[in-house]
This record gives structure tokens, C-alpha cells and sequence, in this order.
């Protein structure tokens, strides 16, 4: 649903000068694409382009997805993953905040009908044929900026405060693109897509540590006789595996209390909901499968779990996904 690709540019010189001003800094693939003029079609097309362009865990408008609705599907996706690769990824620093400031300014002008992005061509078709609700997208946008200034989570409540604006939203634009509006639904979502944000978490303890970026709440590390150096230090350590275990088993719980959404949808989106928690679910499988040693070895996703996830996946859609025979399967 979400679970990096901007490059990045420095001033360069004139007659051995740095030049701030006498030349433009050099376009970035994604957010400076190329000169239009861009059709909503051709926007669309745009956004599949950059969805090709890459990889994920979890399955991005599978063919699952009611055909008229991939398009939709896909143009949210481009419009979070690349808020999310301006965030994040090691190419872009130095131009982080101008990024993600440029790619809030396009979805105000969206709103105002002056898109000129493809990306945000698209995202306003979208939100004007489907109805989506504001409020969420510019909440992922404030969890973008939160990536950049906030490094260190003291307890899960403030990590939780992250994920209610980084996850949640997809969660529930996901609901709304599909059509379904009801309240209860959203609560349900909510905790699936916390619990995919947290996987993404433990699953990269490692390359976030590289980068100085530390998700597991301090109260956490305290408990497990645990400190900052400890996780930086890349190693599995008995303390470090049992903190791992207890994260994993916590978010393990919030996939749970999400798990009823599969069953309250209708066929247009359960199948796709039952991938992306199959997934989920999986590499947590993954990570106890490894002994909790994510350090040595990313746990993830290979072509073969794809095969083997699609099939439990089908087999449980057309069983409504009951849980003695869900629990049978995985073992």
C-alpha cells in the first residue's frame, strides 16, 4: 500500500566558480519530468511509468484491481512513493525540503485545478472522479517533512503519531477510492496499515541505522536493556533478538485487529486487501524464520514467496479467508 528514485544535484561551476544563481540546478527524474503538453491520458500513462520503475513488497494495483479503477489506483501511488523517495532516499539529499516543498505547492495548485505535474494531472481526475478526501494527502505529505527533521521516537505513542500520518492515510484513501465510506471500516484499515508501516520498520532496522534514522521507540531499547549504539552497531545481540521478537509479536497483533477488513469488503477489493496482508504477514515470517537477525540478511520478498502468496491468497478470497484454515495454510 503502500511498504526511491530522485537523484540529487550540486551548484556547479564557472570558470572555477560556484554559481548559486547563473545556472539552474539540474532537473531530477520524477519531479522535473518532461515537457508536456500532458493529457490526462497521457498523465495516467506517466504514473504507470513511474510505478514500473519500481519494485515493491506489497502488490500495487494487482490485476486483481477492477480495471477502471488501476489508473486511480496507480496515480496515488506515484503521488506518495514519490513524496516518500524525496524523504528518504540517499541521492537526494541536500534538496530534500525544496523537493517535498515543490510536490506540496503542485497538490495545492491540483486542488485549485492548476495542476501542470503529470503526476498531480492525474491525482485531480482522481480526486474529482472517485471523491477522495483532502485532508489525508496532505497528511502524508506532513509525515514526509516529519522524516526529514525526526529521527528518534521516544515511545510508541510518538511512533504511532508518525504512522497516523505516514500509513493511515493510504489506508483510507484505499477505502474511499474503492467506495466504501463507512466508519467503522476506516478503524480496521487503520490498524492494517500501521501494522505495514511497523514491518517496513523492522524489516529495514539496518539500512535506517546506516542512516541515522532510529524507529524503535527508546522506551523499547530501555526495557530490553538496550541503547542507541547497540542497534547502530548492526550485530544480534540475546537483548537485541528478544526486543526484535517483542516488535514483531506487537505488530503481529495489529494485523489482527485489521484482519476483520478483509471480511467486510466487497469482492473489488478483498483480494487485493488479502495480498498485501499475506505480505505483510510473511515477512514477519521471515524475520523469525531468520532468528530476528535482520542485521546479517534483509528478510523480504522473493519471486517464489509471490507464487506461493498468490495461491493462499486466491484459496482464501474464495473461502472468505477462515481463520483455522488461514493458520493451517501458513504452516
Amino acid at each position: 500500500m503502500l511498504r526511491q528514485i530522485i537523484r540529487s544535484g550540486r551548484d556547479v561551476e564557472v570558470d572555477g566558480v560556484p554559481s548559486l544563481t547563473s545556472v539552474p540546478k539540474p532537473s531530477i527524474r520524477w519531479l522535473d519530468p518532461p515537457p508536456g503538453p500532458w493529457t490526462v491520458a497521457r498523465a495516467y500513462d506517466y504514473c504507470e511509468e513511474f510505478a514500473r520503475a519500481h519494485t515493491e513488497s506489497y502488490p500495487v494495483a494487482s490485476r486483481f484491481v477492477p480495471p477502471e479503477l488501476r489508473p486511480h489506483l496507480v496515480a496515488l501511488y506515484a503521488f506518495a512513493r514519490s513524496a516518500d523517495d524525496f524523504a528518504d532516499e540517499p541521492e537526494y539529499d541536500g534538496r530534500r525540503a525544496e523537493a517535498l516543498g515543490r510536490w506540496e505547492e503542485a497538490l495545492h495548485r491540483c486542488f485549485h485545478g492548476e495542476a501542470d505535474h503529470p503526476v498531480f494531472i492525474a491525482l485531480a481526475d482522481t480526486i474529482d472522479r472517485r471523491d477522495l478526501p483532502v485532508p489525508p494527502l496532505h497528511d502524508m505529505l506532513t509525515a514526509f517533512r516529519m522524516d526529514i527533521e525526526v529521527r528518534r521516537y521516544a515511545t510508541f505513542q510518538a511512533l504511532r503519531g508518525y504512522t497516523v500520518r505516514s500509513a493511515d492515510p493510504v489506508g483510507r484513501l484505499l477505502l474511499a477510492l474503492f467506495g466504501y465510506r463507512d466508519p467503522m471500516l476506516v478503524r480496521y484499515a487503520d490498524e492494517l496499515s500501521t501494522a505495514l508501516q511497523l514491518t517496513n520498520f523492522w524489516q529495514d532496522v539496518a539500512s535506517d541505522a546506516a542512516r541515522d534514522h532510529i524507529y524503535i521507540p527508546a522506551e523499547d531499547l530501555h526495557h530490553f536493556g538496550l541503547a542507541e549504539a547497540d542497534v547502530k552497531a548492526l550485530k544480534l545481540t540475546p537483548a537485541m533478538k528478544n526486543l526484535l521478537r517483542f516488535e514483531v509479536t506487537r505488530t503481529r497483533a495489529l494485523y489482527e485487529r485489521g484482519r476483520p477488513l478483509l471480511d467486510k469488503v466487497g469482492k473489488d477489493l478483498r483480494m487485493e486487501l488479502t495480498l498485501i496482508w499475506l505480505v505483510g504477514n510473511t515477512i514477519l515470517d521471515k524475520i523469525e524464520a531468520a532468528d530476528f537477525d535482520v542485521f546479517a540478511h534483509r528478510p523480504s520478498i522473493r519471486r517464489r514467496d509471490q507464487a506461493v502468496i498468490m495461491a493462499r491468497a486466491a484459496k482464501e478470497w474464495a473461502s472468505h479467508l477462515d481463520r483455522t484454515r488461514l493458520r493451517a495454510l501458513w504452516r
